[in-house]
C-alpha cells in the first residue's frame, strides 16, 4: 500500500485497501468489483463494522490473478475459479482462449500516463462500466484537452497497432473503446451561446467524403464548446454536395475539413469549399477553412492552414471566430 493509499483510507496498511482504491490500482471500476463478488465469490477477507470492504494482500493477489486472465480472454467465471484456486502470491499463466492470441493480453503502450494502462486494461477486458469511470475522470482531472492527446489518443493508437498486428480477432476492443471515447466527449461537449456579440455563423466540423474516422473532430467539437465557440458537427463521410449546402445555409465563420487517409484528402473540395460563398450580393461571405488529419500531410495550400495540433485548431479558431464576430476581414475568409 503506498503513501497515498494510506492517507486516503485513513487507516495503517494492515487494515487493507478501501474498494476505490483497489479499483484505481486495478484498472477496474468499483461495479466490477462489486459484481465480481457477487457472482463469483471473489469478494474481500475483511469487512470493517460488517459494513464497509477492506481488501488484504491476499484478496489483491486474487483480483490481480482475476484481471491476467479476463484480459487474456479467459472467460470471468473460469478466471475466478483458478484465480481463488491459485496460491498465495502465484501467478498462474494466461489460459489460451479460442480465438484470441496470449498476445491480445498487453498493448504497445510505451512511455504514457498511468490512467493509458489502466484504460486499456479496461478496454481489453471490454469493461464497459471501467471505461465510462475513467474516461470521465481523466476530463476532470485534466480537462478535455489534455484528456484527448495523452490519455485517449495513447490507448486508441496502442488498441490500432494490436488489431493491425493480430487480425480481426481484436476488432472488438478498438470499437468498444471508440464508442466510450465518442460518448465521453459528447457528454462534456456543450451547447455554445456565442461569446462576442456580431454576426459570425458557427464553425463547422465534417469528415470528407469517404472519411469515416470522426473521432478527433468530435474531440475539436467538444473542446470548441468549452472556449464557448458555436459548432454546427456534421461528422462522418460528408458528401461535397451537402456540405456545400450547409456552408451556403449556415454562413460559417470557419469550416474543419478532417481526412485520416491521403486517399480522401482532396485539396480541389476544401478549395471549393473555401470559395463558396453566402450573403447579399455586395456584402458576401466565405468562411475559413482549415485542414484537419494526416490525409492532407505533404500537400501544403498557403490559403488552407493545416494545425499541428488540437491546441493549435483551438487557437485558429478562436481568433478566426472572434475577428469574423468583430466585423474584422482576414486573410483567409471575404467580409464577415
Amino acid at each position: 500500500m503506498d503513501a497515498s493509499e494510506r492517507q486516503e483510507t485513513g487507516r495503517p496498511p494492515e487494515a487493507g485497501l478501501t474498494t476505490g482504491a483497489l479499483a484505481r490500482r486495478l484498472g477496474v471500476s468499483p461495479t466490477t468489483l462489486r459484481s465480481w463478488d457477487r457472482r463469483y465469490g471473489i469478494g474481500p477477507a475483511v469487512r470493517a463494522d460488517g459494513r464497509h470492504r477492506r481488501w488484504t494482500p491476499r484478496d489483491v493477489a486474487v483480483l490481480e490473478t482475476m484481471c491476467r486472465l479476463t484480459s487474456s480472454g479467459v472467460p470471468p467465471a473460469e478466471a475466478a475459479r483458478v484465480a481463488q484456486e491459485a496460491p498465495s502470491g502465484a501467478a498462474p499463466p494466461a489460459r489460451e482462449h479460442p480465438g484470441r492470441s496470449r498476445a491480445a493480453a498487453t498493448l504497445p503502450l510505451g512511455d504514457v500516463r498511468q490512467e493509458c494502462r489502466g484504460l486499456a486494461r479496461a478496454a481489453v477486458r471490454l469493461d464497459a462500466p471501467a471505461l465510462e469511470e475513467q474516461l470521465g475522470a481523466a476530463v476532470r482531472a485534466h480537462g478535455l484537452v489534455v484528456a484527448w492527446q495523452e490519455v485517449m489518443v495513447p490507448t486508441l493508437h496502442a488498441v490500432g497497432r494490436k488489431w493491425a498486428s493480430s487480425g480481426d480477432r481484436y476488432v472488438e476492443v478498438e470499437h468498444l473503446l471508440s464508442w466510450h471515447v465518442s460518448g465521453a466527449l459528447r457528454r462534456h461537449s456543450r451547447p455554445a451561446e456565442p461569446r462576442v456579440a456580431g454576426t459570425a455563423g458557427p464553425v463547422i466540423l465534417a469528415c470528407v467524403p469517404g472519411e469515416q474516422h470522426a473521432l478527433p473532430i468530435e474531440a475539436l467539437d467538444a473542446a470548441l464548446g468549452e472556449r464557448r465557440l458555436p459548432t454546427r458537427m456534421f461528422g462522418a463521410a460528408v458528401p461535397a454536395e451537402a456540405l456545400t449546402a450547409a456552408v451556403r445555409r449556415l454562413g460559417p465563420a470557419a469550416v474543419v475539413l478532417w481526412a485520416q487517409a491521403r486517399s480522401t484528402a482532396s485539396l480541389p473540395l476544401a478549395r471549393h469549399v473555401a470559395g463558396t460563398e453566402w450573403g447579399l450580393k455586395g456584402a458576401r461571405g466565405r468562411p475559413a477553412v482549415l485542414l484537419g488529419g494526416p490525409g492532407w500531410a505533404g500537400r501544403p495550400d498557403r490559403g488552407l492552414p493545416r494545425p499541428a495540433s488540437l491546441k493549435d485548431a483551438l487557437d485558429v479558431l478562436d481568433g478566426v471566430y472572434t475577428a469574423a464576430s468583430e466585423g474584422v476581414t482576414s486573410p483567409a475568409r471575404g467580409p464577415a
